[in-house]
């Protein structure tokens, strides 16, 4: 249905009249004492304004212009059908890693080697898609932690801004404590919302002031849930010129201290060591945080105003043309 944002606007509708009910006549004196050789001129000019049908036209012309002005002052708008939205009062925070042990390539993503962040990018989108009613925000650490992306709804910004991440842009050592705790800052409490931070890493606490065991019992202390996940695969294959050997590329991976931290805010602990493990990771999080919640009525707006706008310009160059035309064909 047609609404108008503004209907207060239409209290102006009288407003030409009321002028040209109390207003003073424009130069009524100096019209009064103007001298003229000749009145042939207003003559021929009053036998052309005595049209009564000319006149009329004009009138109700501008008196449609004015209507449809104000209409489009009132902002109408076309009220879409309600549409449920679902609304889960969850804030969910991804606080990724891109240190410099993030460009290992021990992940394989279509039929291709890649590296960790860019395997975490890839998996990391469907999860963020099905977040529906979530505020998502997203944290970037290496040697310093950082906010990349504020608690918001806007899941496409947020996977743009994921996907723009650079290994190494924040150091290439590993504060873990820092991101947490920056979390912690970031995730204040708020009543009937649920508080998540899901810790993504591939390494151990090399940087930072905090601690990540003292930053995982601030955010219990401030009822803050987190989800470690653990990236790197366990075996590699390293080639050289005329051999191969088998590697762990993971030898520098703590994964005791993940594990206390999710023990500590009761969450819990994955180990991501392929693509499809991480995936699953991701799969299992939908389950033990589920998207439920109150349903919230949405209405979609479309504005309107600029018809009635765009047919007062259309009447305004009509009777443009319409006064102007015979005073050219006069002079010609």
């Amino acid at each position: 249905m047609i609404h108008f944002a503004w209907p207060w606007a239409f209290a102006l509708l009288p407003l030409p009249w009321l002028i040209h009910r109390f207003a003073p006549p424009a130069l009524a004196a100096e019209e009064a004492a103007l001298w003229v050789p000749s009145l042939d001129p207003f003559a021929e000019v009053r036998h052309e304004l005595s049209r009564r049908g000319t006149n009329r036209f004009l009138l109700l012309a501008a008196l449609l212009g004015w209507l449809l002005l104000i209409a489009a002052s009132a902002r109408p708008q076309w009220l879409g059908a309600p549409v449920e939205l679902p609304r889960s009062g969850r804030d969910l925070v991804l606080a990724v890693d891109i240190s410099g042990s993030m460009q290992t390539e021990d992940f394989h993503l279509e039929d291709q080697t890649v590296d960790r962040l860019t395997a975490l990018k890839s998996v990391a989108g469907d999860f963020i898609d099905q977040r529906v009613g979530d505020r998502l925000g997203l944290i970037l650490f290496g040697e310093q932690a950082y906010v990349q992306t504020p608690l918001t709804f806007d899941r496409q910004t947020l996977k743009q801004l994921l996907d723009e991440a650079v290994i190494g842009l924040a150091g290439n050592k590993t504060a873990i404590g820092d991101a947490i705790g920056l979390a912690v800052k970031r995730l204040k409490p708020e009543e009937e919302r649920q508080r998540v931070l899901i810790l993504l890493t591939d390494g151990a606490n090399t940087a930072g002031r905090i601690p990540p065991l003292k930053a995982a019992e601030l955010a219990a202390e401030e009822g803050l849930k987190i989800y470690t996940i653990g990236i790197g695969a366990d075996a590699m294959e390293v080639r050289s010129l005329f051999f191969s050997r088998t590697v762990n590329p993971s030898t520098d991976f703590d994964e005791k201290t993940l594990t206390e931290i999710a023990r500590k805010t009761g969450g819990r602990y994955f180990r991501a060591r392929d693509t499809a493990a991480l995936a699953e990771i991701y799969s299992l999080l939908d389950r033990l945080e589920p998207v439920e919640g109150e349903e919230e009525i949405y209405r979609p707006v479309t504005e309107l105003y600029f018809w009635p706008l765009s047919l007062t310009l259309g009447l305004a160059v009509l009777l443009i043309v319409l006064q102007t035309v015979p005073v050219l064909r006069r002079n010609a």
